[in-house]
């Protein structure tokens, strides 16, 4: 194994995150996968994704992960670089670089193909997690797709929560179900654990109720926040969000866009709302800016492409359609 890491940062990161970032192809135009006659190259993840969003709204990032030694695994690490992450690649010289593939069948419907058994990327190890960076951070970010991928990579992921705890910072998990990955009988008592290690617990209605069973949003908050964390989020798309955080009920409504690829939309909003916690700000400019930076990512094609910079987020509001 060798180590790449490049950083642009003098002193400690914000926030660090770790998980998996495959290669991604995909149709530039909606119709049936075998009648495409070109596909286009880049990455995605959720975690590089998350990273991305929050470093584009002015917070130091770092990520974590495995890639490679091959093209692909060049291709995720060029790319994180120039997004300003400070990235930690251990490149494994066994396994590829996965890769994930979209297939657009109608303007609306989105297929993404999974080929990570057995990837790089789900051969994380404790070993590879930064724990310098996490003892010098403010927040570690994790999601439940990581655990997912093998038992190695969930070790790799309790034991960088554990690091986390014992220096004091904040943890953030994301549940990001992934029915590819695993059954919900399985990620459910997982994403209890987890939850229950958690500061801050983002979850979508469906994914909320593999970990705590069926209810309304509301009252998914109330049971994600009664196994431990402080702040429970539950994303509910064009619908917006509830929050419980402290005991106290919040929500926002989502912005009124015209979506273009909700993919990463999930990321974005979870990203805003981490901003603004680490910038001191109270849950309802956390939650504002939430649906903001989520609204933002469904506007272009791809899972990152389209996260907004904080100089951008007044886009939105616009009236004029050409700014000169």
């Amino acid at each position: 194994m060798t180590t790449v890491r490049a950083s642009s940062f003098t002193g400690p990161v914000e926030v660090i995150t770790l998980g998996e970032t495959m290669a991604m192809m995909k149709a530039e135009s909606p119709g049936p996968l075998a009648q495409a006659r070109s596909l286009g190259l880049g990455i995605g993840g959720a975690e590089s994704n998350f990273a991305i969003a929050l470093r584009r709204l002015g917070t130091s990032v770092a990520w974590a992960g495995r890639v490679g030694n091959d093209s692909l695994g060049d291709l995720v690490v060029r790319e994180l670089m120039a997004e300003g992450l400070e990235v930690i690649a251990v490149r494994d010289h066994v396994a590829p670089t996965g890769l994930m593939i979209k297939e657009r069948r109608t303007p609306d419907a989105v297929k993404v193909w999974y080929y990570r058994s057995g990837s790089a990327g789900s051969r994380l190890t404790r070993e590879d997690v930064p724990v310098g960076l996490i003892d010098a951070a403010r927040l570690l970010h994790i999601t439940g797709i990581t655990p997912g991928l093998s038992s190695s990579a969930a070790d790799a992921v309790d034991y960088a929560i554990d690091r986390a705890r014992s220096s004091g910072k904040l943890v953030s998990f994301d549940l990001n179900y992934r029915a590819a990955l695993w059954a919900p009988e399985k990620a459910g008592p997982h994403f209890r654990r987890l939850t229950a290690q958690a500061d801050i617990v983002f979850a979508g209605d469906d994914e909320a109720g593999i970990a705590v069973g069926s209810g309304t949003s509301l009252e998914l908050a109330h049971r994600l926040s009664d196994l431990g964390p402080s702040q429970a989020i539950i994303k509910r798309g064009p619908a917006g969000c509830v929050a419980v955080v402290n005991g106290v009920e919040y929500g926002a409504d989502a912005l009124k866009i015209d979506p273009v690829d909700t993919v990463g939309a999930g990321d974005a909003f979870v990203a805003g709302y981490v901003s603004e916690l680490l910038r001191g700000n109270c849950v309802e400019e956390r939650l504002s800016m939430a649906v903001r930076t989520g609204a933002f990512a469904c506007l272009v094609p791809g899972d990152w492409e389209g996260m907004p910079r904080r100089v951008e987020l007044a886009l939105l509001d616009a009236i004029e359609p050409v700014a000169r």
